[in-house]
């Protein structure tokens, strides 16, 4: 085994033994009293339960696509899918049974001191974290040395190459069902929840007399925790394959080949080491800022990444690449890999910028609030919109400055660079739903109204957490997605130059896409219309799910008066069940939405215009779906956590507080904001990708002969 790629298993193997051991300390932690028990048993028994149906009906799609891309692309292939698709569903189950057991853990911490509150739910997010980034490094390096070593392919091979492309596309499958099912199993019970809870009988957020209580919490651990694991594992290990494929394409014809798929993964193994170096680094200083804390170890682990990129990169490459006729410096690719660092942090602090209590955006939606539900909707959508504008300039400039270093490649290695935080951004995200869940916990355990004060206060900073996480998974989404769509018209290149008679990319020759081209038009509007109707699909089935939540615990409070003074108990199992039918249900279509959208498109195309006319509008319809996805993305999640935090600097007792006309506009606008941010926002994040993958197998599938 090449002693690289050997680093790279040892430090994917570190991820998960961290993880390990800070299980195992986490659940030596108090769990708190008998009734904080009780509480975090019965959403340890929701989350589980409908986690467990979620995978078997997300099983039995995946059973028919394994067997369908062993028949199309073959065994090797078919394997990478399932490693894909395991791996990122363990990711997202294990992110889930660690949330949902340092929840309670969480409350009983800040009920001692603020200090212990932040440590025990970051660790908790830090396990989350780092398994993820192992998972997803091992998956990866792990079969890359199988299908190279004890199989025997050169590294060139398109065995090789369509195996890790499908090992993506199972992460990718995964990751949007779990991402968008998760998001309307926990914005349903949310919505609902808060619906007929704040708005209606004017109890407060988490109180134990609404029935939507218990589902509300359960859905942040299947939806923030799962879903965002799942979610992030998936565009850690697509953006690596996407690298180690271009790097395939980029220098076949080099002897320095095998070193260039390698670096992508010399990247991400050291980073795992600066990541988890930086977690011990969260530290409640005297200034008592939680966010201070948080950022210093993101902080910590940014400064360390750049320092190790600068020793990493040329020893795993020496001074220079060379292939297809170009020359990449090491300097050149170590400052690329800066870019990507570089580009995360911007995103990062534009993301708190429009989702933080203490700044203009959040602050003017709260403002608005007074003026009456209205207004406040009014000024959240103008807040949606405004936030995509620097990050998108933010991703411009970086495109511009690497490829002026390093061409494509240059870009991958920014992406790259970006994913490899993925650990310790993955721990922040967690952060959010635990901290979450501690504050629900305390409410419905009866905890003294300090600890609900230490909570609100890790909660408050998790909503801001979550919408950083969220800007970051979007932005890397939309550079990964940036990459395989190179990857794409790189691959396309390779197999109309090296067509064999009678194969289906005989006589293709030079695939241009051209504006003057009606075809390519029709492919870039095909791709741009997918992200709008994939987040209105998603935003229905949320409101689908929210008025059966609605109706349920209306009918409890009507039926059951006792509820109300606290002598009868809120039947919550059927808020649950009701959730996890729908939540089912309504994932189904969307998440095949753009399974299916690139193969309709290229065979109608094909049928109508022929095969140049079809590789050009597929081609086009991706960049179509990477531009627009990116803007609906931004726009929803940043939109989202501006109206959340409108709401929660509302109750902190800004603009009038709880109970005052400005609360209730705001809970209003918290309801649109919840779907938008947790739901239907960061699901485009994999759909963008997926549908750049099936494009690249379906390249492998005609290249095979299988088709044509």
């Amino acid at each position: 085994m090449d002693p690289i790629l050997l680093l790279v298993i040892v430090a994917g193997l570190l991820a998960v033994v961290y993880g390990a051991v800070q299980s195992a300390s986490l659940m030596r932690l108090s769990a708190g009293t008998p009734r904080m028990q009780e509480i975090a048993a019965a959403i340890q028994e929701g989350a589980q339960a409908y986690l467990r149906r979620q995978y078997l009906t997300i099983a039995g799609v995946g059973a028919v696509i394994l067997l369908a891309v062993a028949l199309l692309i073959g065994l090797p292939a078919a394997i990478g899918f399932l490693i894909g698709a395991v791996l990122s569903g363990a990711a997202g189950f294990a992110g889930m049974l660690i949330s949902v057991r340092a929840n309670v853990r969480t409350a009983q911490a800040a009920s001692e001191s603020l200090e212990k509150g932040l440590s025990t739910a970051f660790r908790s997010g830090a396990v989350t974290g780092m398994l993820v980034a192992g998972f997803a490094l091992l998956g990866v390096a792990v079969y890359f040395w199988i299908l190279t070593g004890p199989m025997g392919n050169a590294v060139t091979d398109r065995v090789v190459i369509d195996s890790l492309v499908a090992l993506g596309f199972g992460a990718s499958l995964i990751s949007i069902f779990a991402r968008l099912g998760g998001g309307i199993f926990t914005k349903g019970a949310d919505v609902g929840g808060d619906m007929v809870g704040k708005v209606e009988a004017g109890i407060p957020e988490d109180d134990p007399r609404n029935a939507a209580t218990i589902a509300d919490n359960v859905g942040d651990n299947v939806g923030d925790c799962a879903g965002m694991a799942a979610d992030l594992f998936e565009t850690y290990a697509v953006t690596v394959v996407a690298t180690m494929v271009l790097a395939a394409i980029f220098f076949r014809d080099s002897a320095a080949v095998a070193t260039a798929m390698l670096l992508p993964l010399a990247i991400c193994g050291i980073c795992i080491v600066t990541s988890i170096i930086g977690t011990f680094f969260v530290r409640l200083g005297k200034s008592r800022n939680i966010m201070g804390a948080l950022y210093q170890g993101l902080i910590v682990t940014g400064v360390l990444s750049v320092i190790a990129l600068y020793f990493v990169i040329p020893a795993v490459i020496g001074d220079s690449l060379t292939g297809g006729g170009v020359t990449y410096s090491a300097m050149n690719l170590f400052w690329c890999g800066v870019a990507g660092l570089v580009v995360t942090a911007a995103i990062v602090v534009i993301t708190e910028y429009y989702t933080g209590t203490g700044f203009r955006p959040v602050k003017s939606v709260a403002k608005a609030s007074v003026s009456g539900h209205g207004t406040n909707v009014i000024q959240g959508l103008a807040m949606s919109l405004e936030s995509t504008a620097l990050p998108a300039l933010v991703i411009i400039v970086g495109i511009v400055a690497t490829y002026n270093l390093a061409g494509l490649f240059g870009i991958a290695i920014a992406t790259t660079a970006m994913l490899s935080l993925a650990g310790v951004i993955v721990a922040l995200d967690a952060f959010g739903p635990v901290t979450d869940n501690a504050g629900g916990i305390a409410e419905m355990a009866g905890l003294p109204s300090e600890v609900r004060v230490s909570t609100d206060a890790l909660d408050a900073v998790g909503n801001t957490t979550k919408a950083v996480t969220k800007g970051y998974a979007i932005g890397s989404a939309g550079l990964g997605a940036l990459v395989l769509f190179a990857a794409y018209t790189e691959d396309l290149k390779f197999f109309a130059a090296t067509a064999e008679p009678g194969s289906f990319f005989e006589g293709l020759g030079a695939v241009p896409f051209d504006l003057s081209n009606p075809y390519v038009v029709v492919g870039l509007l095909f791709g741009g219309l997918l992200p709008f109707l994939f987040g209105g699909l998603s935003m229905t089935a949320v409101g689908r799910a929210a008025e059966s939540v609605v109706a349920e615990v209306r009918r409890q409070f009507k039926e059951n008066p006792g509820i109300m003074t606290g002598e009868v108990k809120p039947e919550y199992g059927r808020a649950v069940d009701i959730l996890t039918k729908s939540a089912i249900r309504e994932m189904i279509v969307p998440s095949l939405l753009p399974v299916a959208s690139p193969i309709v498109l290229f065979f109608v195309v094909l049928a109508i215009a022929g095969k140049v006319n079809a590789f050009a509008a597929l081609g086009a319809m991706l960049m179509g779906v990477i531009v627009t996805g990116l803007f609906v993305a931004i726009s929803m999640t940043s939109g989202g956590g501006a109206w959340d935090n409108a709401k929660k600097l509302i109750e902190e007792g800004h603009f009038g507080g709880k109970g005052s006309d400005a609360h209730k506009a705001a809970v209003t606008g918290d309801t649109v904001g919840d779907p938008y941010k947790d739901t239907a926002g960061p699901a485009v994040n994999p759909m963008i990708k997926i549908t750049n993958i099936v494009a690249l197998l379906l390249l492998a599938v005609l290249a095979h002969g299988a088709v044509g």
